[in-house]
């Protein structure tokens, strides 16, 4: 094949360590001498794949199936699958499908652009790259020759740490991500040094658990609130934001940085998963409501205008109707800005698959509707206590939406992460990765409407 052919298409499911993954291989395939291509024109079509809940796995199988139409029209094209599903199904992918010639991983990413290279050069050959390794692979850092290290300019993504040690009843993270291993402090400053220096104004800590961070075998004794005032010090990061936050490994100090760091931004998403004591000692959470509302209470008296966000599971299975009230009771009194909410799925291997009762369906779907009832009322309270305010906002891109004309609304978040949309000069083109002072006007369904004060810097 001719080097023209070497395109690439990368398609994302789940969470932002998958999203940062898919980002770090699409700058390291282009170091490669890669291209990436629109997904009927490329020649490796990656998939990179979430197995956290069954409905994104069966969309994973029947995008496989799909994209088997290019590989027959051409047969140098073939599918690459990595992510959390690969490293469950493995080599079954190649069983199921003729064109599948990577299965790849959640700890061999760093190894996918070699493997490509491969099979570009092979059109026979079919690579499975499953094993987990000991400690933290480091991958090489690219970094563009110009433009945004992500899709969101002047945002970067940095991850900390790989893994997970909890083993939740429903969850299946352990086992395709594997056990907790955490990265070296100097090696995770280093990165964001080099990323506040390419411009990078807002940074995201990514973990299975960051606040677990360094309590493993490969810790270097650095504890994650250490890292925080570390990273937060480091000149030109504006913003500092963390996902995930366990509750029973939220520490004091971590608490304590929400009063200390102004650049620590005021959002926190914060998995409460159930609010019956119950219903959380059967997940194997680690903590009661009694726990939790202390952490709320604790971070609302460090920082009175945080943003809690959260993560609900809807008929666990034994969950009671009584349980759920306490869930929607702990929602209210909590005042969530907004939550994921989702029905219980059995996930292969976990503990929970043997749980019974199992809720039924068009139960857990009734419940499901009046937790997000609940929770579009809990939005919009908090949206419209916005009006009137003035928050600084980093600009992302233009609003899909435009009526042309001398005006361009922008679309950008606060410090919190809400979405804030702001009319400017269409002549202003350069604005993305700014920050700008917003005063809120108005309060929409899921987002804010403000104008400018003073210029974008």
């Amino acid at each position: 094949m001719t080097q023209d052919n070497k395109t690439f298409h990368i398609m994302t499911f789940g969470c932002q360590m998958n999203v940062h993954d898919s980002g770090w291989l699409a700058r390291a395939l282009m170091a490669y001498g890669w291209r990436e291509a629109p997904e009927d024109q490329a020649t490796a079509l990656i998939i990179n794949t979430c197995s956290v809940r069954d409905k994104p796995e069966q969309k994973v199988y029947s995008l496989v199936g799909r994209l088997g139409q290019y590989c027959r029209k051409d047969n140098a094209k073939f599918v690459a699958v990595g992510g959390c599903v690969a490293q469950q199904v493995g080599e079954g992918f190649f069983e199921r499908s003729d064109h599948v010639r990577l299965v790849f991983g959640t700890d061999q990413t760093g190894q996918v652009p070699e493997g490509l290279d491969k099979l570009y050069h092979d059109e026979v050959e079919r690579l499975a790259m499953l094993d987990f390794e000991d400690g933290f692979k480091l991958r090489k850092f690219h970094l563009p020759d110009d433009g945004p290290v992500s899709h969101l300019p002047g945002q970067a993504f940095v991850n900390i740490m790989q893994g997970c040690d909890n083993f939740c009843a429903y969850c299946i993270v352990p086992y395709v991500r594997g056990r907790q291993k955490s990265r070296s402090t100097e090696d995770i400053l280093a990165e964001v040094r080099a990323l506040a220096e390419h411009g990078v104004r807002e940074l995201t800590l990514l973990g299975q658990n960051v606040n677990s961070f360094s309590l493993d075998r490969h810790g270097d004794g650095t504890s994650f609130a250490q890292l925080l005032y570390k990273v937060a010090a480091i000149p030109g990061i504006r913003r500092l934001r963390f996902t995930s936050s366990h509750p029973k490994d939220l520490a004091p100090e971590v608490i304590n940085a929400f009063g200390e760091l102004p650049n620590l931004c005021t959002g926190l998403h914060l998995p409460m998963q159930s609010g019956s004591d119950r219903v959380l000692n059967a997940m194997g959470r680690g903590y009661d409501m009694a726990r939790y509302m202390g952490l709320v209470e604790g971070l609302r008296r460090a920082r009175p205008e945080i943003a809690l966000t959260t993560d609900l599971i809807v008929g666990f299975p034994g969950e009671t109707e009584e349980d759920f009230l306490e869930t929607l009771e702990a929602v209210r009194e909590v005042g969530f800005e907004s939550s994921f909410s989702f029905i219980y799925s059995d996930r292969p291997g976990t503990r929970s698959v043997r749980m019974e009762p199992k809720v039924e369906r068009e139960v857990a779907q009734e419940r499901l509707i009046r937790l997000q009832a609940l929770q579009d009322e809990l939005t919009s309270s908090a949206l419209k206590a916005q009006v009137g305010t003035e928050t600084e906002v980093l600009l992302e891109s233009p609003s899909k939406k435009q009526d042309g004309g001398d005006i361009v609304f922008w679309r950008g978040r606060d410090s919190c992460g809400r979405v804030v949309n702001i009319p400017l000069p269409a002549d202003d083109s350069d604005l993305a990765g700014k920050l700008l002072t917003v005063h809120i006007d108005a309060a929409k369904k899921h987002s804010l409407m403000g104008k400018a004060v003073g210029e974008p810097w």
